[in-house]
C-alpha cells in the first residue's frame, strides 16, 4: 500500500498495523478519512491478513475532525453532505471491516478519534490514552451514538455537556478498554492480542465478526437464532473440521482459511 500519505501499513504474520501519521495530532483530514477507509476494505479481501491493529504516531491518537481544513472541504452546496457521508462510511469500514480491529490508543482519542475507536472489535490503552468528545466547545456536534457503545447514560451525557475527557485508567475501571497499560507496553499488549486471534481459524474469526456486528441490534430470541444457523455454516467448513480433528488428536491445528 505504498499509494498511501498519512497511514502507514505494515503487514507480518498474518496481523496488519495500520498507523496514522498526519501530524501534529492525527486530525481526520479527508486524505486520512479516504485512506483508512480504503485500506480496510483491501484487507477485507487479502487472504493474508486475518486482524488488523490500528494505532497512531506521536502523542495524538486522533484529535478529532480537521477543523483548520474544513473551509477547503465544504465550499459550496452538496459539500457538507458529501463530508458527512465520507466520515461516517470511514467508521462504517471499521467497523465492517471483514477482519477484526484492535484499537492501541495511545494518546487522546476525541470526537471522530473516539468514534474510531467505538468502531473497533477490541481496545487497548496507554495510560496517557483518554477518551472524549469536545464539539461542545466548538459549536458542533458529533460521536455521541457512536460513544453509546462504550459510555452508559450520565456519563456519555456529561462528556457531550461539558467536553470531560476520561483517562485510560477510568477506561479500563469502567471496562472499556481490555488493558490499560504504559505507553511503552501498548503495541506489544495490542499485538499479543492479535496473534492470538491470528492462530485461529479465519473463517471462524471474520464469520463470528459478521455475525456479532449483524445480532448487536437484535432481540434475544432472533438474535440467537442467527447465531445458530451461523453456526451451522462455520461447521460445513474445512477450518471447523480441521479444528475437531486437531483436538481429537492433541494436535495443534493448521488451518487453511476454507
Amino acid at each position: 500500500m505504498n499509494d498511501l500519505t498519512q497511514l502507514q501499513v505494515q503487514i507480518a504474520d498474518h496481523v496488519a498495523v495500520f498507523t496514522m501519521n498526519a501530524p501534529p495530532v492525527n486530525a481526520l483530514t479527508r486524505t486520512l478519512n479516504d485512506e483508512l477507509t480504503l485500506a480496510l476494505d483491501r484487507v477485507s479481501e487479502m487472504d493474508g491478513v486475518r486482524v488488523v491493529v490500528l494505532t497512531a504516531a506521536g502523542k495524538v491518537f486522533c484529535a478529532g475532525a480537521d477543523l483548520k481544513g474544513r473551509a477547503d472541504v465544504i465550499k459550496g452546496p452538496g459539500d457538507l453532505m458529501a463530508h458527512s457521508r465520507r466520515t461516517r462510511e470511514c467508521f462504517h469500514a471499521i467497523r465492517e471491516c471483514a477482519k477484526p480491529v484492535i484499537v492501541a490508543i495511545n494518546g487522546a482519542a476525541l470526537g471522530s478519534g473516539l468514534a474510531m475507536c467505538a468502531s473497533a472489535d477490541i481496545l487497548v490503552a496507554s495510560e496517557k490514552a483518554s477518551l472524549g468528545l469536545p464539539e461542545v466547545d466548538v459549536g458542533l456536534l458529533g460521536g455521541c451514538r457512536h460513544a453509546m457503545r462504550l459510555f452508559q447514560h450520565s456519563r456519555l451525557r456529561r462528556m457531550a455537556l461539558t467536553g470531560m475527557r476520561v483517562d485510560g485508567a477510568e477506561l479500563y475501571r469502567l471496562g472499556i478498554v481490555e488493558a490499560c497499560v504504559a505507553a511503552d507496553e501498548l503495541m506489544p499488549t495490542a499485538m499479543a492480542i492479535a496473534h492470538t486471534i491470528a492462530a485461529k481459524s479465519p473463517v471462524s474469526t471474520r464469520m463470528g465478526k459478521h455475525t456479532l456486528n449483524v445480532i448487536e441490534d437484535m432481540s434475544l430470541r432472533d438474535g440467537y437464532r442467527y447465531e445458530q444457523d451461523m453456526t451451522g455454516q462455520i461447521a460445513k467448513t474445512d477450518d471447523a473440521r480441521e479444528a475437531q480433528a486437531a483436538f481429537r488428536e492433541k494436535r495443534p491445528p493448521v488451518f487453511t482459511g476454507r
